[in-house]
């Protein structure tokens, strides 16, 4: 029996809804549809926004976060945060292959990696067994089914399992930098020492060049000191992304008083959107990559201020990102280093 290939036949509520947008989901991996690919799944990687909003409810504890998740997990059938909209993505193996779906190439044992959110996988859970808030991990036993239009790859052999979970997660940053850029810009990357950070200011920084200007925004001084040792930014400022105003300065005074060609937002606190803003000249861009972007926040406010720059919504996907993000890690030594402590 063929189910719908965008997962519409998972739908238990509301009916006719797509997969991410349903409250609830069929997660019975017992039921087969010839077109899925059913996972044994052992590590869910959560989005930072969705963590950080968890690790806050729960007053920082590890085993009240494993509860909110077998809730969330219980009642809706997928990782889908109600308070974020947002999932995350998960590693595991292929346990079984619809024969309408054998033409995507996977087979029974490979370790793979869904590019697909987790607000939109069906998902259940036998265990929690681990919570890692370092990574945004939690090492679990269960089962995950993936439609076929669903994107999903297998692990390459020359990374850490957790690593290239890791960086699977924000792959999207990396080409979208690297499309929407050009040598000798002046690039800004604010929550640039966080995982999506590091990898989008390696990009820009391999796109802009010698010419180019990459300046990172991180409040936090373990992270802002790990990416002025990375040496990928001409300058790291350490500011507080809400403090649009100040940022501003500061980016100014780094550049010699000239607004940036294009900025990047990895930061997961609200109301930053100003920020990016601001600090973007007339008819530059800004790319919005956290998922705790308001984009009528951002949109009301660069019509408040007159100011015509084009932005662009944090798609997680584009084809080859995963190829191309891999490629920059290995290129990049450092780099690689500094994200497998932090996440391998």
């Amino acid at each position: 029996m063929l189910g719908d290939p965008y997962g519409s036949h998972r739908v238990l509520e509301p009916p006719r809804a797509l997969p991410q947008a349903a409250w609830r989901l069929d997660n019975d991996a017992a039921r087969r549809f010839d077109n899925e690919i059913h996972l044994a799944v052992e590590t869910l990687n959560i989005d930072a926004a969705s963590f950080q909003q968890m690790m806050t409810a729960s007053g920082e504890k590890t085993d009240a976060v494993a509860d909110l998740v077998r809730q969330t997990v219980r009642e809706r059938g997928k990782q889908h945060n109600p308070v974020t909209g947002s999932g995350g993505m998960l590693l595991g193996r292929v346990a079984w292959v619809g024969p309408a779906a054998a033409r995507r190439g996977f087979a029974l044992g490979d370790r793979v990696a869904t590019l697909a959110s987790l607000s939109l996988t069906p998902l259940a859970l036998s265990a929690v067994r681990t919570v890692r808030p370092e990574s945004a991990q939690l090492d679990v036993e269960g089962t995950a089914i993936v439609f076929l239009s669903a994107p999903l790859v297998k692990l390459p052999a020359d990374l850490p399992e957790r690593l290239a979970l890791a960086v699977c997660d924000v792959a999207g940053a990396v080409p979208q930098v690297l499309r929407h850029t050009q040598a000798g810009e002046r690039i800004v990357v604010i929550g640039a020492g966080g995982r999506s950070g590091l990898l989008a200011c390696a990009a820009a920084r391999e796109k802009a060049g010698p010419s180019g200007a990459v300046i990172g925004i991180e409040p936090g001084e373990r992270f802002a000191s790990e990416l002025e040792a990375l040496g990928i930014c001409d300058r790291v400022v350490r500011a507080d992304a809400r403090e649009a105003l100040a940022v501003r300065e500061a980016v100014l005074a780094a550049t010699g008083g000239k607004e940036v060609d294009f900025a990047v937002s990895c930061v997961t606190s609200t109301g930053v959107e100003p920020t990016a803003i601001l600090v973007t000249r007339p008819r530059g861009k800004v790319y919005f990559f956290a998922m705790s972007t308001s984009f009528t926040a951002a949109a009301l406010f660069a019509e408040g201020i007159s100011r015509d720059i084009d932005m662009f919504i944090g798609n997680g996907y584009v084809e080859g990102h995963v190829e191309t993000t891999f490629a920059l890690v290995r290129a990049n030594a450092p780099l690689r280093e500094l994200l497998l402590r932090r996440y391998g």
